[in-house]
């Protein structure tokens, strides 16, 4: 259950863009989105849009516990109602006047013009959930204008909704600020209990359509299919329930409402609440999700289908990678893109063995949306978007956290945790760069804070020092950039509490280069976000190796080179991806003979080389990582040297593979079987997993590795009882880890 720290129920405010009048997919979002945050264990209140005319959406929602249902129109909550239900303008409105009144926890929103909205409205600012559909989903209508705008939404949202993992995906490669905020909430599913199909196709042969009536629909082309079925010897009958017809042609909507009020065989049922739909569904034989092949591209999941799916009726689709995904390459009623391939996909589902098989498919696909899956998938978002306060902090009067630095790209999602504890009150004292910041302001916060965490030891750490009050405790992260340079010797270590370093390598290069006391110098190791990072691997992963950065040359790209060209030697579907910025995009790089040297030389090879030309891939610079670690299998580790080496840690909480070279301290962070003494073993070890059939084995063993070790919420819960207990975490133990 979702509970804040002194036992009451997390706090949720619901608004959709959407008429709950009408029986679509988006009101039926309106309603489980309501229903699964309550199973969560939220108290919600949904905003309705719109005057209530029909109440078979919001009726059932009224008898459920801990819902609240607002009703602008009713309650005469604003004084210039339209017919047309709220503006977004006015939904906002009421949105913020309501969280007034009582202040939610998260408040989600849906409909794109309403969430452009919203994100302007600061008071919402952090705890917007936003549900994304109606948004571009392909590169033609991701213009600079949406694309700026989609980057508006998701600074203001603490979470970005996306039905599927290809919308998550497409929208993280256009828009930076959704990575890391955007999660998957794929359409649930809730059918009346005791509601089932029979098993058995009838005859005369029942088809069903619900939902809007359109042209891409092809709602106008299924009223045809019955006679197309008679004509093969099926007698059939199409059942068609909704009352919205899209009037987007005059001319094509008259047509749509004759055809269904005067052709043989066509019964329609008219707008009925939803549970009734489902009966009448549920009916029926075959359920129709036919649609015009330019809906192909679509990164959304139908309800529908799920929905039959659940009722036990198989479902006519076209043949998608999204809907492969779901009921298998295989499934045997994919629906061609005229009306004689639909006619003939139905012919087959009048025979028996095809129709068992079929309705199974969907049956089981159905499975993975239902209400107890979304409210424990709403839980775990709960979980993190509201975690509760650490034990020994007093929400009242909480602990006074200052987090200073010039660059906190490495600490964001630390900063972004520390900052929602309710025990905590959390600023930043972000520099312009190393040495140029607000003195005044600095000097406020030092005077103010309880405990001081400085991002990097540079000259933050040292203005700290020099101002720390007694009682005060300071805290320092120090990363391999600093460890040579001047700082570490002008830092007063009697005034640091503790020196974090990421690594029990470096903590030791640490006391020994530093002279500090050991005791001084701990050990809190970087973070994998693995609820981001898992996502299904694309087919083919195991063939494709992965590199996250080249630059400088001591990353030894050259090696990486060295464990394709073995791998292609033996099987030419070995690959190699690059993501990475490149070598003359950093300046100081590039100025540097050697530097330049080295990579006109390694690309040289790439070009020249048989093996390597048509076997290296690279992507552009960016925090789409998780998507990108889809199609990565192995990630390799070649370097000098290294800190730690986030990225082999980042693939296998994504469900690959680290290979990495023994460089100094690399066993103090991954376990013997990811670690390899030369490029000659590495591309054996990695050809031995693929071509044995271990790929998955050796990719579930290094997933519960590293998120056992390197979870984000593991790592964040140490820092929390660092800064607030002074608890220093337990070392790690790798010795126990076996080969793959």
């Amino acid at each position: 259950m979702s509970v804040q720290g002194d036992g009451t129920r997390l706090r949720a405010l619901v608004y959709g863009d959407v008429d709950l009048n009408i029986i679509d997919g988006s009101a039926i979002w309106a309603q489980s989105m309501t229903q699964g945050l309550a199973a969560a264990g939220c108290d919600v209140t949904l905003l309705l849009k719109a005057p209530v005319t029909t109440d078979r959406l919001v009726a059932p929602l009224l008898d459920t516990e801990h819902v609240t249902v607002r009703r602008p129109y009713e309650e005469r909550l604003l004084a210039d109602l339209g017919p047309r239900g709220l503006t977004p303008d006015q939904a906002v409105s009421l949105m913020t006047r309501l969280d007034t009144e009582r202040r939610y926890d998260l408040v989600v929103v849906r409909g794109s013009r309403l969430a452009g909205v919203a994100a302007q409205a600061e008071q919402l600012t952090g705890r917007l959930w936003t549900y994304l559909t109606d948004v571009p989903q392909n590169v033609a209508e991701m213009t600079s204008t949406a694309a700026s705008e989609l980057t508006d939404i998701a600074v203001a949202s603490r979470y970005l909704l996306c039905q599927t993992e290809e919308l998550r995906g497409f929208l993280e490669a256009f828009i930076p600020a959704a990575c890391g905020k955007s999660v998957l909430f794929p359409p649930v599913v809730v059918t009346p209990e005791g509601v089932a199909g029979e098993g058995t196709p009838h005859t005369p042969l029942k088809l069903v359509y619900t939902g809007k009536f359109a042209q891409r629909w092809n709602t106008l082309e299924m009223t045809e299919l019955p006679a197309a079925l008679a004509a093969r010897g099926v007698a059939a009958e199409l059942h068609m329930i909704g009352d919205k017809v899209h009037r987007d042609s005059a001319e094509w909507a008259r047509r749509m409402t004759r055809a269904l009020e005067s052709t043989p065989d066509v019964v329609w049922h008219g707008g009925k609440p939803r549970a009734e739909a489902l009966r009448l569904s549920a009916a029926c034989d075959v359920g129709l999700s036919w649609r015009d092949p330019e809906m192909d591209a679509s990164l959304e999941l139908s309800t529908k289908v799920l929905e039959l799916g659940a009722l036990g009726l198989p479902v006519v689709l076209n043949r998608t990678p999204m809907h492969e995904e779901l009921l298998g390459a295989d499934y045997p009623l994919y629906a061609g893109q005229d009306l004689d391939s639909v006619a003939d996909t139905l012919t087959l589902a009048a025979e028996p063995d095809i129709y068992r098989e079929a309705a199974e498919r969907c049956r089981r696909a159905s499975e993975r949306f239902s209400l107890e899956r979304a409210a424990a998938r709403l839980r775990e978002y709960l979980t993190a978007a509201c975690p509760s306060a650490p034990s020994g902090t007093d929400p009242e009067r909480p602990l006074k956290v200052v987090i200073a630095g010039h660059d906190l790209k490495f600490f964001t999602r630390l900063a972004d945790f520390l900052m929602s504890l309710p025990g905590l009150d959390v600023r930043l004292d972000e520099w312009e760069s190393l040495r140029a910041h607000d003195q005044y302001r600095s000097k406020e916060l030092a005077a103010w804070a309880d405990v001081v965490i400085c991002e990097w030891c540079g000259p933050n750490a040292l203005f700290y020092s020099q101002n720390k009050r007694p009682g005060q405790r300071l805290v320092v992260r120090l990363h391999r950039f600093e460890l040579y340079a001047e700082w570490p010797r002008k830092l007063d270590i009697d005034k640091v509490d503790a020196v974090i370093c990421v690594s029990p390598y470096y903590a030791s290069l640490t006391r020994e280069l530093a002279g500090w006391p050991a005791d001084k110098v701990i050990v809190l190791p970087n973070w994998v976000d693995d609820a981001q990072l898992d996502r299904p691997k694309l087919p083919g992963a195991e063939f494709t190796l992965g590199m996250i950065g080249i630059a400088p040359s001591r990353k030894r790209l050259d090696r990486g080179l060295d464990v394709l060209a073995e791998l292609r030697r033996r099987d030419p579907r070995y690959t190699l991806a690059v993501k990475s910025k490149q070598p003359w995009d950093y300046w100081w790089i590039w100025n540097r003979p050697e530097e330049r040297e080295y990579y006109e030389r390694t690309y040289r090879r790439i070009q020249r080389s048989d093996l390597l030309a048509d076997g290296v891939v690279f992507d552009g610079f960016g925090p789409d990582v998780p998507a990108w670690l889809r199609r990565v299998g192995f990630m390799l580790s070649t370097s000098d040297d290294e800190s730690f080496h986030l990225a082999p840690a980042e693939c296998a909480a994504s469900g690959g593979v680290p290979a990495v070279l023994a460089w100094p301290g690399a066993d103090t962070i991954y376990s013997a079987r990811w670690l390899h003494e030369d490029t000659a073993a590495m591309a054996d070890a990695i050809h031995t997993i693929v071509t044995e059939g271990r790929f998955d084995a050796a990719r579930r063993a290094a997933q519960a590795e590293i998120n056992g070790n390197y979870a984000l919420r593991r790592v964040c819960d140490m820092w929390a009882d660092l800064i607030v207990h002074g608890k220093v975490p337990e070392p790690l133990d790798l010795r126990g880890a076996v080969s793959a």
